[in-house]
């Protein structure tokens, strides 16, 4: 079933404006905090309502987007992020940094679980009634007393001369006559990153899938500290290399919102031109591995070429394959001169001439539709309960999109397609990002015909006090979210970036049951989760 339409479950959520009066009937008083910046409305709860908050949005059909935490000694400031009909909804509890402790919003919300094991581990917090009390991202490289986004914790940590394997992980154990595990990872036999997967099978058929992941943590949110908003950007271009525009633009827009400035027309429309060109990249790249992950080599091999080419489009263009460091504080790097601009015009014809083509071959190719259909069916109730977003999200009856939804410049004036399929399978996320690619691309010609004269940067004021913002961007995965607090000076204190792969990584094991073993590579490229957007 294809729909262009907002899904019912979306529909049903209600208009930001009206939480607070929500809120008031469920007998849960709020404090509205002003100073955090952004579109979002944010309240301070107190803390021990924090998983009556959670039960209430659940009652109300809204979205678990995040969870942060930020060290302001002697407390810890905890935010979660909601997602209503129209926009997004923040909240804050504040706990003891010695006891801090927090009624857990997974029992609710199963997409909390991860994110509130990793505040756990970095923070200190415990989280009450949590159903899972395993570590998720401690491995051997600090003890259980240590903590290391608190402010007391070196930014070089205290490594050992040899950090130990991780190999005591309580995976769940197969049970069963004649059900055996299969390990994978965590390191790979190509040059990917490193991710454990945990099969239980009966023959080929897999039972069950348990992920571990985490082992890269690089540190990102530690690093950031101290940085000037420059130094920011590039770092965060750096947090998943294949959405760097996503997570530069997300970052950048919560620092813009945090010092009050208003961005130049035309810097924001080329952001977005970096945006839909990396989205196109993107989903080249992942409809080719999909294919030949089946065994399609033909499809691999033209969409590998199509992608090469767009790139290179790119670089000629933007100085970049990948679009690194464009976006900066207060707009973007490059201009696109007359030049630039006939080169890019003529880059859509061609690549949209050559899908004409290829994805109607694609599409009716009976041995491949085969491999594709009613493989790796991820349900539309098992996608909203574990919050997948972008592709994975639409491809299983979810289709938020915050160009659409919630939109920003210079995205409110444009009629956006979001495609919306309920099946679930493998075939819909091919067909989700061949269909964004189309989309993505009447969007640059709009955008280029749209585009207006104008300076392409502006300096950020001097930040002269403590101030904070959110950034909200449909990246290519889909729905990117930073927090940044700025002190006075304009040095980073706190930088949180959560990529969409932390909501759709468990969205693979939910899709894995049922699954023939010879199946699961191409499960896992329909996902495509980012190791390092999560391993931060």
């Amino acid at each position: 079933m294809n729909t262009h339409e907002k899904n019912l479950g979306q529909l049903a959520a209600p208009d930001i404006d009206s939480i607070p009066d929500l809120l008031a009937q469920a007998g849960i008083p709020t404090q509205e905090l002003p100073d955090l910046k952004g579109s979002a409305r944010c309240f301070l709860i107190d803390a021990g309502l924090w998983g009556s908050v959670a039960a209430m949005m659940a009652k109300n059909s809204m979205r678990w987007c995040a969870v942060w935490g930020e060290h302001c000694l002697p407390e810890i400031y905890v935010t979660a992020a909601f997602a209503a009909r129209n926009g997004h909804l923040l909240f804050r509890a504040i706990v003891a940094d010695d006891q801090g402790e927090l009624p857990s919003q997974t029992p609710f919300f199963p997409a909390a679980n991860r994110p509130e094991r990793y505040l756990q581990e970095m923070f200190g917090i415990r989280f009450t009634n949590h159903p899972d009390p395993r570590r998720w991202m401690r491995h051997q490289a600090w003890n259980e007393n240590q903590y290391p986004l608190r402010k007391d914790f070196p930014r070089a940590g205290t490594p050992l001369e040899e950090t130990p394997p991780d190999s005591d992980y309580p995976f769940i154990p197969a049970e069963g006559q004649g059900v055996y595990e299969i390990p994978v990872g965590p390191v790979h036999a190509g040059i990917i990153e490193s991710g454990h997967f945990r099969f239980q099978a009966m023959g080929e058929d897999i039972l069950s899938l348990e992920e571990h992941l985490g082992y890269v943590h690089k540190g990102i949110e530690k690093c950031a500290e101290g940085r000037d908003v420059e130094g920011l950007a590039r770092l965060a271009a750096r947090v998943s290399g294949d959405s760097t525009v996503g997570h530069a633009w997300a970052a950048c827009q919560a620092c813009e919102y945090a010092v009050g400035i208003t961005i130049p027309q035309r810097a924001l429309v080329i952001r977005a031109i970096l945006a839909e060109s990396e989205r196109i990249a993107n989903h080249l790249g992942d409809i080719g591995a999909c294919c030949n992950d089946v065994g399609f080599t033909f499809a691999q091999i033209q969409f590998s070429r199509l992608r090469e080419l767009w790139q290179r489009q790119n670089a000629a263009v933007f100085g970049h394959r990948l679009l690194m460091d464009v976006v900066v504080p207060g707009g973007v790097s490059r201009d696109i001169l007359a030049a630039q601009e006939s080169l890019l015009r003529k880059g859509i014809e061609t690549l949209h001439r050559e899908l004409e083509t290829l994805l109607p071959l694609l599409y009716e190719n009976p041995s491949l539709q085969d491999r594709l259909r009613t493989t790796g069916v991820l349900s539309p109730a098992k996608a909203r309960e574990r919050g997948v977003l972008g592709y994975i999200a639409r491809a299983s009856g979810e289709s938020w999109d915050l160009r659409r939804d919630a939109p920003y410049t210079p995205y409110q004036r444009k009629a956006i397609t979001v495609p919306c399929y309920t099946e679930g399978d493998c075939r819909r996320r091919v067909q989700v990002r061949g269909d964004e690619i189309l989309v993505s691309l009447n969007l640059l010609v709009t955008l280029l015909s749209d585009l207006p004269s104008g300076e392409v940067v502006k300096t950020l004021p001097p930040v002269t006090r403590d101030c904070s913002g959110v950034g909200f961007i449909e990246g290519w995965r889909g729905e990117i979210i930073v927090y940044v607090h700025l002190e006075a000076g304009g040095r980073v204190a706190r930088y949180f970036p959560r990529d969409p792969s932390w909501l759709n990584w468990p969205g693979l094991e939910e899709m894995i049951g049922g699954v023939i073993v010879p199946d699961f590579p191409v499960c896992n490229k329909s996902v495509n989760g980012s190791y390092s957007g999560h391993d931060l």
